[in-house]
């Protein structure tokens, strides 16, 4: 599976890369990226940045590069994708977000500083960083969600 995961000059994008060590992993971000390609994962440039077209380019860049699963970090990607995801499923493309319907509940507008972070897939715990169990009865629950000890889930985003 290929994984693409945006913000990719971001260190907290880097730290996701350890919960998919068997998937070949793209980190992209706009503008300038350093161009690092190995074995296992990748760095590449999305272009220059424009909020107004953000579900445009990533679905292009998604088709181009053969992307299986889209991981977006930025704060400003999260509703434009969410609202997109019909689409992207569309192409074979599954994100790894909330429904929008559902976002309001898992945004979190404040200053990230969660010590941990899950993965959820159809409501599946694939990965947990503190090593947690996390049990969820909704199949609908996709992202990466940063979490402390005693926090509820809110998502992942830089």
């Amino acid at each position: 599976m290929k994984i693409l995961i945006t913000g990719g000059n971001n260190a907290k994008a880097l730290k996701l890369m350890k919960a998919f060590p068997s998937h070949f992993v793209l980190l992209a971000d706009y503008g300038d990226v350093p161009g690092i390609v190995t074995e296992n994962y990748a760095f590449s440039s999305l272009g220059v940045l424009n909020k107004d077209s953000i579900a445009h380019i990533l679905l292009n860049f998604c088709i181009t590069e053969g992307i299986d699963c889209l991981i977006p970090l930025h704060q400003y990607e999260i509703e434009p994708i969410a609202k997109s995801a019909v689409l992207f499923g569309e192409y074979g493309i599954q994100v790894l977000l909330p429904e929008a319907s559902l976002m309001a509940e898992y945004l979190n507008y404040e200053q990230n500083t969660f010590q941990n972070f899950a993965v959820f897939v159809s409501g599946e715990c694939v990965f947990a960083s503190g090593k947690e169990i996390f049990v969820r009865t909704d199949e609908k629950l996709n992202g990466v969600f940063g979490y402390n000890a005693a926090d509820e889930l809110k998502l992942f985003t830089i």
